[in-house]
Parts: structure tokens; C-alpha cells; sequence
């Protein structure tokens, strides 16, 4: 049973509790920090995007196709689909000669409220562009342009790309091969679902994922490309956090104040896994009920709390996110969100 990492707090007695399990690990695969169970695979879902980038780096596709910071960054994002996001998916595919229907991320509204009235005020429905992972998909896109030889073999792109999200395509074995290789867990013997994009997700331990992003963070273990790889994209995120995320969310907030001494990134269901470069730590997060706003934010804010050197406006601009202040509908402080002493004093230890 993993212990409570969250307290929802009304008044001054607990509401709620939200258990869950963390990892933290160096470039060499030593344990830093263990709470709950760290091996039992988990579906990391969204928060390995990062990894699943490498190829697209690694491959030389993203030189030779000239993407920029916004496009790298949007490639490891779960976006809110917001204008900046949907051009900047589209200006990827451009790049490589085809549209947003070669996309098979399926459909659905931005997650901004905002975002998705201003659309239907303008009589229009969303596109595969709004949805999260387009900028993910776009980044398979152009990965397959390098696969297929930049058309030297006479191939036409748009029959390539096509079924790219199954398994068995050479899309999906390069991305799923970049996965293995910085997890070090055989993924041939792993559980395997459909993820909400359609790609295969595949169960991993938390140390797995938790060492793989150590590694991601400070190239150690990692082979050269890849190493390189990893050091681009952790460049193009600091420089570019909008595109990770978007407006008023953890992600792109917490980039953006700590640029490169931090790459965080949710996933579904609960999971969040982050690189601390300065620390040579990798961190894998999943809470148990499946809760990421209440709960996955709130460890992550107190993991960057106790292990990221923070000055004094850092530290408290953190404390806001993993001590949280609840109010009503009429403004009125009704509780708090925190994260629990049981945590903050395992990460002390």
C-alpha cells in the first residue's frame, strides 16, 4: 500500500488524502529517493514524451527539416491547443510537405474553456491540431522523413506515414526503441495498452523512468546521439515552455521560472516524471487514484522544493504550488491543498 504523499485540508481537519509512489534516481541507477512501491510497472502515458522525441533528433531529421525551439518543445507536449500551438504543429508539417490529415491523434476540443468558445463563437470545430499530443505526432511525421530516405527512394510520405501509431510501423519501433534503451526495461515482456493518442504505452517501473530522465537530464549512460539528442530538446523546452503546455498550466509555469534546472512533464492518470540536470536526478511520480492536478503537481512542486537549488522568490513561488489555498465560489478561503510532512520528510532524508 503506498503511503499519502497529499492532504486535502477544510478547515483545520483533513478531507481527502491522495496515496502514491515516487522515485528518484542518479545517472547510475542509484535509488535517492524511494516512497511507496517503485516497481510495479506503471503506464507513464504523456510523461515520457521527452524520451519518445529522441529519434526525431537523434535521426537528424529535426536538423535537416530546420525545426526551431517552438517545434522541438511542441514535439514533447501536451498542449493546450491554443493558437500558438495549433500554427506551430501546422508549420511542422509544412515543413515536411504534408497537412494535418496525415495526423492519427484523433480529435477534441482545446482545454482551455476560452480557447474552445472562441472556436465554436467562430462556427468553427476543432481539428487533430488542437488536440494535446498534435505536436507529438507531428514530430512521427517528420521522423518518418528521415526513415524513408527525404523521398530519395521515390516513396510518397503520405502512404509512409500512414498507420505510423502501430507498433509493427518503423515510426513506432524507433520511438519505442528509444524508450527501452533509456529505461533499460524490456518492453518486449512489459504490459501494453493504446494510449488516448493511439500509440502503443507500454509498463514501466517508476525507478525505470525515474533513472531514464536522470539520464535524459545529464547524457550520462545515454549513446551519443542520444545524449545530444536530449541536450537539444532540453535546450528548445527552456527556451520555448509555452510550448509544453500553455497558459495556466504547472508545466510551462514551472519552466519558465527555472528554465533549464528543470524539464517536468505530466502524464495521464496521475504521472509526472521530471530531469534535474544540476542534480544528475531523474524523478518518477504516479498517484495511485489516478489524480494530477490535486495531487501529481503537488509532489512535483515539493520534490523541486527539497531537491532543485532555489533562491528565496524560487522557493516561494514553488510553496504555492505544493501548499495550495482553496477557495469557494464567493472568494472565501475554505482549506489547502498540501503536500504531506510524511513526504516532505522522505525527501529530506
Amino acid at each position: 500500500m503506498n503511503p499519502v504523499l497529499v492532504e486535502v485540508w477544510r478547515g483545520n481537519a483533513i478531507e481527502s488524502e491522495h496515496a502514491g509512489a515516487i522515485a528518484v534516481v542518479d545517472a547510475g541507477g542509484t535509488v535517492a529517493h524511494q516512497v511507496g512501491d517503485i516497481e510495479r510497472p506503471i503506464f507513464p502515458r504523456s510523461a515520457v514524451k521527452a524520451l519518445q522525441a529522441l529519434p526525431l533528433v537523434e535521426s537528424g531529421a529535426a536538423e535537416r527539416l530546420q525545426l526551431n525551439d517552438d517545434e522541438l518543445a511542441i514535439a514533447c507536449a501536451s498542449h493546450n491547443g491554443e493558437p500558438e500551438h495549433v500554427r506551430t504543429a501546422a508549420g511542422m508539417l509544412a515543413k515536411a510537405g504534408v497537412d494535418a490529415e496525415v495526423l492519427e491523434c484523433g480529435v477534441h476540443w482545446p482545454y482551455q474553456d476560452a480557447i474552445s468558445r472562441a472556436l465554436a463563437t467562430r462556427g468553427e470545430t476543432p481539428t487533430a491540431l488542437n488536440n494535446n499530443c498534435s505536436g507529438k505526432h507531428a514530430g512521427f511525421v517528420c521522423l518518418a522523413c528521415g526513415l524513408m530516405g527525404w523521398n530519395d527512394a521515390g516513396l510518397d510520405l503520405r502512404q509512409y506515414v500512414k498507420g505510423y501509431v502501430r507498433p509493427e510501423h518503423p515510426v513506432m519501433q524507433e520511438v519505442t526503441d528509444a524508450l527501452q534503451s533509456t529505461t533499460g526495461f524490456d518492453l518486449s515482456r512489459a504490459p501494453r495498452g493504446t494510449d488516448g493518442c493511439s500509440i502503443p504505452t507500454y509498463g514501466i517501473p517508476l525507478r525505470h523512468l525515474a533513472h531514464a530522465f536522470a539520464k535524459f537530464g545529464s547524457g550520462i549512460g545515454l549513446r551519443d546521439g542520444q545524449a545530444r539528442a536530449a541536450r537539444r530538446l532540453r535546450q528548445a523546452v527552456a527556451a520555448s515552455p509555452f510550448m509544453v503546455a500553455g497558459s495556466n498550466r504547472f508545466d510551462t509555469a514551472v519552466m519558465q521560472r527555472l528554465g533549464e534546472r528543470v524539464f517536468c512533464k505530466v502524464g495521464a492518470e496521475g504521472v509526472y516524471c521530471a530531469a534535474l540536470p544540476e542534480r544528475g536526478l531523474g524523478v518518477a511520480i504516479k498517484s495511485s487514484d489516478g489524480n494530477n492536478a490535486r495531487a501529481a503537481e503537488v509532489v512535483m512542486a515539493a520534490v523541486i522544493e527539497a531537491l532543485v537549488r532555489l533562491d528565496d522568490e524560487e522557493r516561494a513561488f514553488m510553496r504555492r504550488y505544493s501548499e495550495v489555498t482553496l477557495k469557494n465560489w464567493n472568494g472565501i478561503e475554505v482549506g489547502s491543498l498540501r503536500a504531506s510532512q510524511a513526504l516532505r520528510s522522505s525527501l529530506r532524508a
